[in-house]
Protein backbone atom coordinates (compact mmCIF):
# COMPACT_ATOMS: atom_id res chain seq x y z
CA UNK A 1 0.00 0.00 0.00
CA UNK A 2 1.41 3.40 -0.99
CA UNK A 3 1.91 6.10 1.63
CA UNK A 4 -0.69 8.25 -0.11
CA UNK A 5 -3.36 5.55 0.04
CA UNK A 6 -2.51 4.96 3.71
CA UNK A 7 -2.97 8.68 4.37
CA UNK A 8 -6.27 8.66 2.49
CA UNK A 9 -7.49 5.70 4.53
CA UNK A 10 -6.71 7.58 7.72
CA UNK A 11 -8.26 10.83 6.51
CA UNK A 12 -10.99 12.46 8.56
CA UNK A 13 -12.75 13.63 5.40
CA UNK A 14 -16.15 12.00 5.09
CA UNK A 15 -15.74 11.11 1.36
CA UNK A 16 -12.68 9.00 2.21
CA UNK A 17 -14.51 7.40 5.12
CA UNK A 18 -17.39 6.50 2.80
CA UNK A 19 -15.00 5.19 0.17
CA UNK A 20 -13.09 3.03 2.67
CA UNK A 21 -16.36 1.49 3.84
CA UNK A 22 -17.41 0.81 0.24
CA UNK A 23 -14.08 -0.76 -0.67
CA UNK A 24 -13.56 -2.85 2.47
CA UNK A 25 -17.04 -3.81 3.63
CA UNK A 26 -19.03 -4.06 0.42
CA UNK A 27 -16.49 -4.94 -2.25
CA UNK A 28 -13.93 -6.69 0.01
CA UNK A 29 -11.23 -5.03 -2.05
CA UNK A 30 -12.30 -6.90 -5.21
CA UNK A 31 -13.58 -5.78 -8.61
CA UNK A 32 -17.35 -6.49 -8.73
CA UNK A 33 -18.57 -9.21 -11.07
CA UNK A 34 -19.97 -6.59 -13.47
CA UNK A 35 -16.44 -5.20 -13.85
CA UNK A 36 -16.76 -1.83 -12.10
CA UNK A 37 -18.04 -0.13 -8.96
CA UNK A 38 -21.31 1.63 -9.76
CA UNK A 39 -22.30 4.95 -8.20
CA UNK A 40 -25.81 6.22 -8.90
CA UNK A 41 -27.92 9.34 -8.45
CA UNK A 42 -31.61 9.49 -9.26
CA UNK A 43 -33.62 12.31 -10.81
CA UNK A 44 -37.35 12.92 -11.23
CA UNK A 45 -37.63 14.84 -14.52
CA UNK A 46 -41.10 16.33 -13.97
CA UNK A 47 -39.34 19.55 -12.93
CA UNK A 48 -36.11 21.38 -13.59
CA UNK A 49 -32.79 20.50 -11.90
CA UNK A 50 -32.39 22.23 -8.53
CA UNK A 51 -29.80 22.80 -5.84
CA UNK A 52 -30.50 19.38 -4.30
CA UNK A 53 -29.65 17.78 -7.65
CA UNK A 54 -26.31 19.57 -7.64
CA UNK A 55 -25.65 18.57 -4.03
CA UNK A 56 -26.35 14.90 -4.59
CA UNK A 57 -24.21 14.61 -7.72
CA UNK A 58 -21.40 16.73 -6.23
CA UNK A 59 -21.26 14.69 -3.02
CA UNK A 60 -21.47 11.37 -4.86
CA UNK A 61 -18.65 12.52 -7.14
CA UNK A 62 -16.55 13.36 -4.08
CA UNK A 63 -16.94 9.80 -2.77
CA UNK A 64 -16.20 8.39 -6.22
CA UNK A 65 -12.96 10.41 -6.49
CA UNK A 66 -11.91 9.30 -3.02
CA UNK A 67 -12.62 5.69 -4.01
CA UNK A 68 -10.53 6.04 -7.17
CA UNK A 69 -7.54 7.12 -5.10
CA UNK A 70 -8.01 4.25 -2.66
CA UNK A 71 -8.61 1.58 -5.32
CA UNK A 72 -6.98 2.63 -8.62
CA UNK A 73 -7.36 -0.90 -9.97
CA UNK A 74 -11.18 -0.92 -9.72
CA UNK A 75 -12.99 0.90 -12.56
CA UNK A 76 -15.88 3.16 -11.55
CA UNK A 77 -18.97 4.53 -13.27
CA UNK A 78 -21.53 7.14 -12.19
CA UNK A 79 -25.08 6.82 -13.54
CA UNK A 80 -27.40 9.82 -13.44
CA UNK A 81 -30.68 7.92 -13.73
CA UNK A 82 -33.84 9.70 -14.87
CA UNK A 83 -37.20 8.25 -13.83
CA UNK A 84 -38.71 9.55 -17.06
CA UNK A 85 -41.22 6.73 -17.47
CA UNK A 86 -43.22 7.90 -14.45
CA UNK A 87 -46.74 9.10 -15.18
CA UNK A 88 -47.16 12.87 -14.89
CA UNK A 89 -49.70 13.61 -12.16
CA UNK A 90 -50.22 17.35 -12.59
CA UNK A 91 -49.27 20.19 -14.90
CA UNK A 92 -46.16 21.95 -13.55
CA UNK A 93 -46.60 25.63 -12.70
CA UNK A 94 -43.51 26.82 -14.56
CA UNK A 95 -44.09 25.58 -18.12
CA UNK A 96 -45.43 27.39 -21.18
CA UNK A 97 -48.44 26.06 -23.08
CA UNK A 98 -49.92 24.11 -20.14
CA UNK A 99 -52.94 23.27 -22.29
CA UNK A 100 -50.63 21.10 -24.39
CA UNK A 101 -49.85 18.91 -21.37
CA UNK A 102 -53.24 18.69 -19.69
CA UNK A 103 -54.78 16.07 -22.06
CA UNK A 104 -51.76 13.81 -21.51
CA UNK A 105 -51.75 13.62 -17.71
CA UNK A 106 -51.07 10.09 -16.51
CA UNK A 107 -48.78 9.27 -19.42
CA UNK A 108 -45.02 8.70 -19.07
CA UNK A 109 -43.07 11.94 -19.28
CA UNK A 110 -41.40 10.70 -22.45
CA UNK A 111 -44.83 10.24 -24.08
CA UNK A 112 -46.04 13.80 -23.42
CA UNK A 113 -45.51 16.60 -25.98
CA UNK A 114 -42.85 19.15 -25.11
CA UNK A 115 -44.55 22.44 -24.15
CA UNK A 116 -41.26 24.24 -24.84
CA UNK A 117 -41.27 22.98 -28.43
CA UNK A 118 -37.61 21.98 -28.43
CA UNK A 119 -37.65 18.19 -28.03
CA UNK A 120 -39.71 15.17 -28.98
CA UNK A 121 -41.25 14.95 -25.51
CA UNK A 122 -41.53 16.77 -22.19
CA UNK A 123 -39.33 14.11 -20.61
CA UNK A 124 -36.70 14.53 -23.32
CA UNK A 125 -36.72 18.29 -22.75
CA UNK A 126 -36.18 17.97 -19.01
CA UNK A 127 -33.58 15.25 -19.51
CA UNK A 128 -31.67 17.62 -21.80
CA UNK A 129 -31.90 20.31 -19.13
CA UNK A 130 -30.50 17.86 -16.58
CA UNK A 131 -27.57 16.93 -18.82
CA UNK A 132 -26.81 20.57 -19.62
CA UNK A 133 -27.00 21.38 -15.91
CA UNK A 134 -24.58 18.61 -14.94
CA UNK A 135 -22.30 19.34 -17.88
CA UNK A 136 -22.02 23.00 -16.86
CA UNK A 137 -20.28 21.87 -13.67
CA UNK A 138 -18.00 19.42 -15.45
CA UNK A 139 -19.39 16.31 -13.73
CA UNK A 140 -18.20 12.96 -15.09
CA UNK A 141 -21.37 10.84 -15.39
CA UNK A 142 -23.37 8.65 -17.75
CA UNK A 143 -26.97 9.65 -18.34
CA UNK A 144 -29.50 6.82 -18.14
CA UNK A 145 -33.18 6.91 -19.09
CA UNK A 146 -35.73 4.63 -17.42
CA UNK A 147 -37.78 4.67 -20.64
CA UNK A 148 -34.83 3.37 -22.63
CA UNK A 149 -34.02 0.70 -20.07
CA UNK A 150 -37.61 -0.55 -19.91
CA UNK A 151 -38.35 -0.44 -23.64
CA UNK A 152 -34.99 -1.88 -24.76
CA UNK A 153 -35.54 -4.96 -22.61
CA UNK A 154 -32.59 -4.28 -20.30
CA UNK A 155 -34.97 -4.40 -17.34
CA UNK A 156 -36.79 -7.51 -18.59
CA UNK A 157 -34.91 -10.04 -16.46
CA UNK A 158 -35.42 -7.95 -13.34
CA UNK A 159 -39.13 -7.43 -14.12
CA UNK A 160 -39.58 -11.18 -14.53
CA UNK A 161 -37.79 -11.66 -11.21
CA UNK A 162 -40.31 -9.30 -9.57
CA UNK A 163 -43.10 -11.41 -11.10
CA UNK A 164 -41.48 -14.60 -9.83
CA UNK A 165 -40.98 -13.16 -6.32
CA UNK A 166 -44.31 -11.30 -6.36
CA UNK A 167 -45.60 -12.63 -3.04
CA UNK A 168 -42.35 -11.85 -1.23
CA UNK A 169 -42.37 -8.30 -2.63
CA UNK A 170 -46.02 -7.81 -1.63
CA UNK A 171 -45.29 -9.01 1.90
CA UNK A 172 -42.73 -6.23 2.26
CA UNK A 173 -44.95 -3.47 0.90
CA UNK A 174 -48.50 -4.22 2.12
CA UNK A 175 -47.88 -3.52 5.84
CA UNK A 176 -46.87 0.05 4.90
CA UNK A 177 -50.17 0.77 3.09
CA UNK A 178 -53.62 1.77 4.26
CA UNK A 179 -56.52 -0.73 3.99
CA UNK A 180 -57.99 0.73 0.80
CA UNK A 181 -54.66 0.93 -1.02
CA UNK A 182 -53.73 -2.54 0.23
CA UNK A 183 -56.73 -4.05 -1.52
CA UNK A 184 -55.67 -2.92 -5.01
CA UNK A 185 -51.88 -2.59 -4.76
CA UNK A 186 -49.59 -4.20 -7.31
CA UNK A 187 -45.92 -3.41 -7.89
CA UNK A 188 -46.66 -3.52 -11.64
CA UNK A 189 -48.22 -0.51 -13.39
CA UNK A 190 -49.42 -1.47 -16.89
CA UNK A 191 -49.22 1.03 -19.72
CA UNK A 192 -52.65 1.19 -21.30
CA UNK A 193 -52.47 0.19 -24.96
CA UNK A 194 -55.49 2.42 -25.74
CA UNK A 195 -54.62 5.64 -23.89
CA UNK A 196 -50.89 5.31 -23.22
CA UNK A 197 -51.45 6.19 -19.56
CA UNK A 198 -49.67 4.51 -16.66
CA UNK A 199 -52.45 2.63 -14.84
CA UNK A 200 -52.84 1.92 -11.15
CA UNK A 201 -55.25 -1.00 -11.39
CA UNK A 202 -55.78 -4.31 -9.57
CA UNK A 203 -53.83 -7.33 -10.84
CA UNK A 204 -56.17 -10.32 -10.80
CA UNK A 205 -53.80 -12.99 -12.10
CA UNK A 206 -50.09 -13.56 -12.52
CA UNK A 207 -48.72 -15.94 -15.14
CA UNK A 208 -45.10 -16.48 -14.20
CA UNK A 209 -44.35 -18.97 -16.98
CA UNK A 210 -45.80 -16.64 -19.61
CA UNK A 211 -44.21 -13.54 -18.06
CA UNK A 212 -47.55 -11.73 -17.98
CA UNK A 213 -50.09 -10.26 -15.60
CA UNK A 214 -53.84 -9.96 -16.01
CA UNK A 215 -55.33 -6.72 -14.75
CA UNK A 216 -58.80 -5.28 -14.49
CA UNK A 217 -58.98 -2.27 -16.77
CA UNK A 218 -60.81 0.90 -15.84
CA UNK A 219 -63.78 -0.18 -17.95
CA UNK A 220 -63.99 -3.50 -16.05
CA UNK A 221 -62.51 -5.68 -18.80
CA UNK A 222 -59.61 -8.06 -18.14
CA UNK A 223 -56.40 -7.39 -20.01
CA UNK A 224 -53.31 -9.61 -20.20
CA UNK A 225 -50.00 -7.85 -20.73
CA UNK A 226 -46.32 -8.86 -20.59
CA UNK A 227 -44.30 -7.33 -17.77
CA UNK A 228 -41.39 -7.00 -20.23
CA UNK A 229 -40.56 -4.68 -23.11
CA UNK A 230 -41.82 -1.56 -21.37
CA UNK A 231 -45.45 -2.71 -21.40
CA UNK A 232 -45.40 -2.32 -17.60
CA UNK A 233 -43.37 -0.23 -15.24
CA UNK A 234 -42.99 -0.58 -11.49
CA UNK A 235 -44.28 1.46 -8.57
CA UNK A 236 -41.43 3.69 -7.50
CA UNK A 237 -40.26 1.91 -4.34
CA UNK A 238 -40.31 -1.42 -6.15
CA UNK A 239 -38.79 0.34 -9.16
CA UNK A 240 -35.91 1.69 -7.05
CA UNK A 241 -35.27 -1.78 -5.62
CA UNK A 242 -35.48 -3.37 -9.06
CA UNK A 243 -32.94 -0.87 -10.39
CA UNK A 244 -30.53 -1.65 -7.56
CA UNK A 245 -30.96 -5.34 -8.35
CA UNK A 246 -30.71 -5.05 -12.15
CA UNK A 247 -27.74 -2.68 -12.22
CA UNK A 248 -26.02 -4.01 -9.08
CA UNK A 249 -25.66 -0.44 -7.76
CA UNK A 250 -22.90 -0.16 -5.19
CA UNK A 251 -23.40 3.34 -3.81
CA UNK A 252 -26.28 5.82 -3.72
CA UNK A 253 -27.11 8.79 -1.48
CA UNK A 254 -30.54 10.02 -0.45
CA UNK A 255 -32.13 12.63 1.75
CA UNK A 256 -33.35 12.12 5.29
CA UNK A 257 -36.97 12.26 4.10
CA UNK A 258 -36.40 9.05 2.11
CA UNK A 259 -35.15 6.89 4.99
CA UNK A 260 -38.36 4.76 5.07
CA UNK A 261 -38.21 4.33 1.29
CA UNK A 262 -34.54 3.31 1.40
CA UNK A 263 -35.30 0.70 4.04
CA UNK A 264 -38.34 -0.62 2.15
CA UNK A 265 -36.57 -0.73 -1.22
CA UNK A 266 -33.60 -2.42 0.44
CA UNK A 267 -35.85 -5.21 1.74
CA UNK A 268 -37.41 -5.63 -1.71
CA UNK A 269 -33.96 -5.80 -3.30
CA UNK A 270 -32.99 -8.53 -0.87
CA UNK A 271 -36.23 -10.40 -1.62
CA UNK A 272 -35.16 -10.43 -5.27
CA UNK A 273 -31.83 -11.94 -4.29
CA UNK A 274 -29.90 -8.70 -4.69
CA UNK A 275 -27.91 -6.53 -2.33
CA UNK A 276 -28.92 -2.92 -1.65
CA UNK A 277 -26.23 -0.32 -2.28
CA UNK A 278 -24.26 1.39 0.43
CA UNK A 279 -26.24 4.47 1.34
CA UNK A 280 -25.39 7.82 2.86
CA UNK A 281 -28.38 9.67 4.27
CA UNK A 282 -27.86 13.40 4.08
CA UNK A 283 -29.76 16.01 6.06
CA UNK A 284 -32.15 18.44 4.43
CA UNK A 285 -31.64 22.15 3.89
CA UNK A 286 -33.31 24.78 6.08
CA UNK A 287 -34.24 28.37 5.30
CA UNK A 288 -33.14 31.41 7.30
CA UNK A 289 -35.90 30.71 9.85
CA UNK A 290 -34.79 27.11 10.37
CA UNK A 291 -37.75 25.71 8.41
CA UNK A 292 -37.39 22.87 5.91
CA UNK A 293 -36.93 24.18 2.38
CA UNK A 294 -39.92 23.37 0.20
CA UNK A 295 -40.55 23.95 -3.50
CA UNK A 296 -44.21 24.69 -2.79
CA UNK A 297 -43.34 27.27 -0.12
CA UNK A 298 -40.77 28.89 -2.37
CA UNK A 299 -38.41 29.38 0.56
CA UNK A 300 -35.41 27.80 -1.11
CA UNK A 301 -32.32 29.08 -2.84
CA UNK A 302 -31.88 28.03 -6.47
CA UNK A 303 -28.56 27.12 -8.06
CA UNK A 304 -28.85 30.08 -10.43
CA UNK A 305 -29.35 32.36 -7.42
CA UNK A 306 -26.14 31.17 -5.80
CA UNK A 307 -24.17 31.36 -9.05
CA UNK A 308 -25.25 34.96 -9.59
CA UNK A 309 -23.33 35.95 -6.46
CA UNK A 310 -20.54 33.40 -6.06
CA UNK A 311 -18.45 30.85 -8.00
CA UNK A 312 -19.63 27.23 -8.25
CA UNK A 313 -16.65 26.10 -6.16
CA UNK A 314 -18.16 27.91 -3.18
CA UNK A 315 -21.41 25.99 -3.64
CA UNK A 316 -19.41 22.74 -3.74
CA UNK A 317 -17.70 23.91 -0.53
CA UNK A 318 -21.12 24.36 1.08
CA UNK A 319 -22.19 20.88 -0.03
CA UNK A 320 -19.01 19.30 1.33
CA UNK A 321 -19.57 20.57 4.86
CA UNK A 322 -21.20 18.05 7.25
CA UNK A 323 -23.71 16.39 4.91
CA UNK A 324 -25.31 14.57 7.84
CA UNK A 325 -26.11 17.83 9.63
CA UNK A 326 -29.02 20.10 8.69
CA UNK A 327 -27.73 23.42 7.34
CA UNK A 328 -29.38 26.71 6.59
CA UNK A 329 -29.38 27.58 2.92
CA UNK A 330 -30.08 31.25 2.24
CA UNK A 331 -28.27 34.21 0.73
CA UNK A 332 -26.43 35.27 3.89
CA UNK A 333 -24.34 32.05 3.91
CA UNK A 334 -22.78 32.82 0.52
CA UNK A 335 -20.03 35.30 1.53
CA UNK A 336 -18.78 33.04 4.33
CA UNK A 337 -18.63 30.03 1.99
CA UNK A 338 -16.71 32.04 -0.60
CA UNK A 339 -14.16 33.23 1.95
CA UNK A 340 -13.78 29.79 3.51
CA UNK A 341 -13.15 28.29 0.08
CA UNK A 342 -10.65 31.01 -0.90
CA UNK A 343 -8.81 30.64 2.43
CA UNK A 344 -8.55 26.86 2.07
CA UNK A 345 -7.36 27.18 -1.53
CA UNK A 346 -4.60 29.58 -0.46
CA UNK A 347 -3.46 27.25 2.34
CA UNK A 348 -3.41 24.12 0.19
CA UNK A 349 0.07 24.35 -1.46
CA UNK A 350 1.88 24.66 1.89
CA UNK A 351 -0.02 21.84 3.59
CA UNK A 352 1.28 18.35 4.21
CA UNK A 353 -0.11 15.59 2.04
CA UNK A 354 -2.30 14.38 4.90
CA UNK A 355 -3.69 17.89 5.37
CA UNK A 356 -4.31 18.25 1.65
CA UNK A 357 -6.28 15.01 1.51
CA UNK A 358 -8.41 16.26 4.44
CA UNK A 359 -9.05 19.61 2.75
CA UNK A 360 -12.40 20.15 1.03
CA UNK A 361 -10.62 21.72 -1.94
CA UNK A 362 -9.00 18.35 -2.73
CA UNK A 363 -12.50 16.92 -3.20
CA UNK A 364 -13.91 19.99 -4.94
CA UNK A 365 -11.13 19.87 -7.56
CA UNK A 366 -10.68 16.08 -7.82
CA UNK A 367 -7.26 16.23 -6.21
CA UNK A 368 -5.90 19.01 -8.42
CA UNK A 369 -6.79 22.41 -6.93
CA UNK A 370 -5.67 25.38 -9.03
CA UNK A 371 -2.79 27.51 -7.77
CA UNK A 372 -4.79 30.69 -7.14
CA UNK A 373 -3.51 33.57 -5.04
CA UNK A 374 -6.47 35.65 -3.88
CA UNK A 375 -5.05 38.31 -1.55
CA UNK A 376 -8.43 39.90 -0.74
CA UNK A 377 -11.38 38.08 0.78
CA UNK A 378 -14.94 38.28 -0.49
CA UNK A 379 -16.32 39.96 2.65
CA UNK A 380 -13.62 42.62 2.39
CA UNK A 381 -14.48 43.19 -1.28
CA UNK A 382 -18.14 43.58 -0.34
CA UNK A 383 -17.27 46.30 2.15
CA UNK A 384 -14.97 48.03 -0.32
CA UNK A 385 -17.71 48.08 -2.96
CA UNK A 386 -20.14 49.33 -0.34
CA UNK A 387 -18.09 52.19 1.10
CA UNK A 388 -16.53 53.26 -2.20
CA UNK A 389 -19.86 52.97 -4.06
CA UNK A 390 -17.81 51.11 -6.65
CA UNK A 391 -20.38 49.61 -8.95
CA UNK A 392 -18.04 48.72 -11.80
CA UNK A 393 -15.00 46.48 -11.97
CA UNK A 394 -12.55 49.20 -13.00
CA UNK A 395 -13.21 51.27 -9.88
CA UNK A 396 -12.79 48.25 -7.61
CA UNK A 397 -9.55 47.25 -9.35
CA UNK A 398 -8.25 50.81 -8.82
CA UNK A 399 -8.34 50.19 -5.07
CA UNK A 400 -7.04 46.62 -5.36
CA UNK A 401 -4.01 47.65 -7.44
CA UNK A 402 -3.09 50.37 -5.00
CA UNK A 403 -3.21 47.79 -2.21
CA UNK A 404 -1.61 45.02 -4.28
CA UNK A 405 0.29 46.63 -7.20
CA UNK A 406 1.11 43.35 -8.95
CA UNK A 407 -2.53 42.18 -9.01
CA UNK A 408 -4.75 42.33 -12.08
CA UNK A 409 -7.61 40.49 -13.79
CA UNK A 410 -5.13 38.59 -15.96
CA UNK A 411 -2.88 37.46 -13.11
CA UNK A 412 -5.68 36.92 -10.56
CA UNK A 413 -8.69 35.53 -12.48
CA UNK A 414 -10.46 34.19 -9.39
CA UNK A 415 -10.19 37.58 -7.69
CA UNK A 416 -11.59 39.22 -10.81
CA UNK A 417 -14.55 36.84 -10.71
CA UNK A 418 -15.06 37.71 -7.05
CA UNK A 419 -15.10 41.42 -7.89
CA UNK A 420 -18.03 40.85 -10.25
CA UNK A 421 -19.84 38.70 -7.70
CA UNK A 422 -19.25 41.29 -4.95
CA UNK A 423 -20.80 44.05 -7.08
CA UNK A 424 -23.86 41.89 -7.80
CA UNK A 425 -24.24 40.85 -4.16
CA UNK A 426 -23.84 44.43 -2.95
CA UNK A 427 -26.50 45.73 -5.35
CA UNK A 428 -29.09 43.12 -4.40
CA UNK A 429 -28.47 42.51 -0.69
CA UNK A 430 -26.08 44.94 1.00
CA UNK A 431 -27.16 48.25 -0.50
CA UNK A 432 -30.91 47.87 0.20
CA UNK A 433 -30.22 46.84 3.83
CA UNK A 434 -27.74 49.59 4.74
CA UNK A 435 -28.76 51.86 7.60
CA UNK A 436 -26.12 54.37 8.65
CA UNK A 437 -26.56 55.93 12.05
CA UNK A 438 -24.95 59.15 13.28
CA UNK A 439 -22.41 59.06 16.08
CA UNK A 440 -23.46 60.35 19.46
CA UNK A 441 -21.29 62.93 21.23
CA UNK A 442 -19.02 60.40 22.98
CA UNK A 443 -18.67 58.29 19.84
CA UNK A 444 -17.81 61.41 17.84
CA UNK A 445 -14.96 62.13 20.24
CA UNK A 446 -13.62 58.62 19.78
CA UNK A 447 -13.89 58.93 16.00
CA UNK A 448 -12.02 62.25 16.09
CA UNK A 449 -9.32 60.56 18.15
CA UNK A 450 -9.14 57.71 15.62
CA UNK A 451 -8.82 60.25 12.80
CA UNK A 452 -5.84 61.86 14.58
CA UNK A 453 -4.15 58.49 15.02
CA UNK A 454 -4.69 57.56 11.37
CA UNK A 455 -3.33 60.96 10.27
CA UNK A 456 -0.19 60.37 12.30
CA UNK A 457 0.59 57.11 10.47
CA UNK A 458 2.73 56.99 7.32
CA UNK A 459 0.82 57.19 4.04
CA UNK A 460 1.77 53.58 3.27
CA UNK A 461 0.89 52.20 6.72
CA UNK A 462 0.10 48.49 6.53
CA UNK A 463 -3.01 46.70 7.75
CA UNK A 464 -1.42 45.80 11.09
CA UNK A 465 -0.49 49.41 11.90
CA UNK A 466 -3.98 50.58 10.95
CA UNK A 467 -5.56 47.86 13.07
CA UNK A 468 -3.41 48.85 16.05
CA UNK A 469 -4.63 52.42 15.70
CA UNK A 470 -8.22 51.19 15.85
CA UNK A 471 -7.47 49.00 18.88
CA UNK A 472 -5.66 51.74 20.80
CA UNK A 473 -8.46 54.21 20.16
CA UNK A 474 -11.05 51.81 21.53
CA UNK A 475 -8.97 51.15 24.63
CA UNK A 476 -8.53 54.90 25.20
CA UNK A 477 -12.30 55.38 25.29
CA UNK A 478 -13.18 52.55 27.64
CA UNK A 479 -15.73 54.73 29.46
CA UNK A 480 -17.75 54.97 26.25
CA UNK A 481 -17.11 51.43 25.06
CA UNK A 482 -17.02 48.82 27.85
CA UNK A 483 -15.21 46.41 25.53
CA UNK A 484 -13.66 46.40 22.08
CA UNK A 485 -16.61 44.47 20.68
CA UNK A 486 -18.87 47.47 21.42
CA UNK A 487 -16.33 49.81 19.79
CA UNK A 488 -16.16 47.75 16.60
CA UNK A 489 -19.94 47.41 16.46
CA UNK A 490 -20.26 51.19 16.66
CA UNK A 491 -17.69 51.61 13.86
CA UNK A 492 -19.54 49.17 11.62
CA UNK A 493 -22.89 50.86 12.20
CA UNK A 494 -21.54 54.40 11.74
CA UNK A 495 -18.97 53.87 8.97
CA UNK A 496 -20.45 50.91 7.03
CA UNK A 497 -24.16 51.09 7.80
CA UNK A 498 -24.29 47.50 9.06
CA UNK A 499 -24.02 45.66 12.36
CA UNK A 500 -20.96 43.59 11.44
CA UNK A 501 -18.02 43.92 9.13
CA UNK A 502 -14.42 43.10 8.25
CA UNK A 503 -11.18 43.47 10.13
CA UNK A 504 -10.96 47.24 9.95
CA UNK A 505 -7.17 47.42 9.60
CA UNK A 506 -7.38 45.27 6.46
CA UNK A 507 -10.29 47.29 5.15
CA UNK A 508 -8.55 50.64 5.76
CA UNK A 509 -5.42 49.31 4.00
CA UNK A 510 -7.47 48.27 0.97
CA UNK A 511 -9.59 51.42 0.90
CA UNK A 512 -6.49 53.60 1.45
CA UNK A 513 -5.30 55.50 4.50
CA UNK A 514 -6.30 58.89 3.06
CA UNK A 515 -9.79 57.70 2.07
CA UNK A 516 -10.24 55.97 5.43
CA UNK A 517 -9.14 59.11 7.26
CA UNK A 518 -11.66 61.15 5.26
CA UNK A 519 -14.42 58.61 6.06
CA UNK A 520 -13.70 58.68 9.81
CA UNK A 521 -13.40 62.48 9.86
CA UNK A 522 -16.76 62.93 8.16
CA UNK A 523 -18.37 60.56 10.65
CA UNK A 524 -16.81 62.46 13.58
CA UNK A 525 -18.28 65.69 12.20
CA UNK A 526 -21.71 64.15 11.82
CA UNK A 527 -21.70 64.31 8.01
CA UNK A 528 -23.89 61.84 6.13
CA UNK A 529 -22.00 58.82 4.77
CA UNK A 530 -24.71 57.39 2.51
Amino acid sequence: MSDRIALARASSGWPFQEAVKLLDERLKGEIPAKGYALFETGYGPSGLPHIGTFGEVARTTMVRRAFQLLAPGIPTRLFAFSDDMDGLRKVPDNVPNPEMIRPHLGKPLTAIPDPFGTHESFGAHNNARLRAFLDSFGFDYEFQSATEWYKSGRFDQAALRILERYDAVIEVILPTLGPERRATYSPFLPLCAKTGRVLQVPVVERKVDAGTIVYQDEDGSLVEVPVTGGRCKLQWKADWAMRWYALAVDYEMSGKDLIPSVELSGRICKALGGRPPQNLTYELFLDDQGQKISKSKGNGLAVEDWLKYAPPESLAWYMFQSPKRAKRLFFDVIPRCVDDYVTALAKYPAQSEAEQLASPVWHIHAGQPPAEDTPIGFALLLNLVSVAHAEDRAKVWHFIRRYKPDAGPETHPLLDRLVGFAIAYYEDFVKPAKIYRPANADEAKALADLAQRLAALPAQADAEALQNAVYETGKAHAQTFPDLKAWFKALYEILLGQDQGPRLGSFFALYGRAESLDLVTKAARGEALT
